[in-house]
């Protein structure tokens, strides 16, 4: 590979697991990623989500972290709208705190939720329009000076927990330029303006303290096998998992009828979401990935293994980093 490879999980809930089930095979996954050198692994925020546990995100960092020692841990994202600025410095300065020099923290304005679970979260609909302010109210926490007279984090002031603004549109783009910070396109399920988005933040780009030339992390699903034929099996497990995930309100489809939705004009969108996809065998992926950072003008990939079983995500996890040469530690 010529940029760094990295991993976001989302910490699935596959059919028949537990969330505790769930915990353990992220455990395993930054446990083998560590050892196979992988730079990073990224959690998610999300609500209301029956398959994906990773909800209470600086939670899952800090039992990931107490569970390896030099893997880079962060979040990918939190989404800032729903909480006080405050409140995330204090967690990822505690992150940073106990674990000095390993801690990540992604940004990023989407609710993570619906309409519902935004009321249940208490966050005010308009809590978006003031993401740049909240950025910068959380930088001063961590990096001094605060922006609010008399307030610090503690734990959180001087830890300078490296920020990064994630995004799928190009309003990111124009405020990780203007902010100076580095910029992950969630290309992975929302890929329609990647290369403009990344064109416009190297363009657009202004140095500062934290970074001085810009950098761009794009996600790339990846489902790796030992044969192609198995590759594309677990590929459509994944569009049919999503089918009932994102369209089923609850229900669980039969394979015959995730398929019908799959095949119909609905169900294009879920092809959609997963239009940048390395599947098949070590190799295809391998070059695939080496293509992907190419068109995305990418100075690292963060890779969602996006199988639905912990076998066959951490069999994946294994086959691309043998396939890129990572350094084993």
């Amino acid at each position: 590979m010529t940029v760094p490879l990295s991993i976001l999980d989302l910490a699935i809930i596959g059919k028949g697991q537990t969330a505790a089930e769930s915990f353990a095979g992220s455990v395993a996954m930054a446990q083998l990623a560590e050892r196979l050198g992988y730079r990073r692994i990224w959690y998610a925020e999300h609500h209301n989500m029956g398959s994906i546990a990773s909800s209470a995100t600086s939670v899952l960092i800090a039992h990931i972290a107490a569970n390896t020692s030099s893997i880079r841990l962060g979040a990918g994202g939190v989404m800032l709208p729903n909480h006080s600025p405050l409140t995330i410095a204090e967690q990822f300065g505690t992150l940073e705190t106990l674990h000095p020099g390993r801690i990540d923290l992604g940004l990023g304005r989407a609710p993570g939720s619906d309409q519902n679970t935004m009321r249940a979260l208490r966050r005010d609909p308009m809590a978006a329009d003031t993401f740049p302010q909240d950025v910068l109210e959380l930088q001063g926490y961590l990096t001094g000076p605060t922006r609010i007279q008399g307030v610090e984090a503690t734990p959180g002031k001087g830890t300078n927990v490296p920020l990064y603004i994630l995004g799928s549109s190009l309003f990111g783009a124009h405020l990780a330029a203007q902010l100076g910070l580095p910029y992950a396109f969630a290309s992975h399920f929302a890929p329609n303006a990647l290369q403009d988005a990344v064109a416009v933040y190297r363009r657009e780009f202004k140095p500062s303290e934290q970074l001085q030339e810009p950098y761009v992390i794009a996600g790339v699903n990846v489902v790796a096998a030992h044969s192609a034929a198995e590759a594309q099996r677990l590929f459509l497990e994944i569009k049919r998992d999503r089918v009932s995930r994102f369209l089923g309100g609850g229900r669980e489809f039969t394979d015959a009828e995730a398929d019908l939705i799959l095949d119909s004009p609905q169900g294009q969108h879920i092809a959609q979401m997963v239009k940048y996809s390395a599947v098949g065998t070590p190799e295809v992926v391998r070059e695939y990935l080496d293509e992907f950072a190419r068109h995305a003008d990418a100075d690292e990939l963060i890779v969602a293994h996006q199988s639905t079983g912990t076998e066959q995500r951490l069999r994946s996890v294994e086959l691309v980093a043998e396939a890129v040469g990572l350094t084993r530690v």
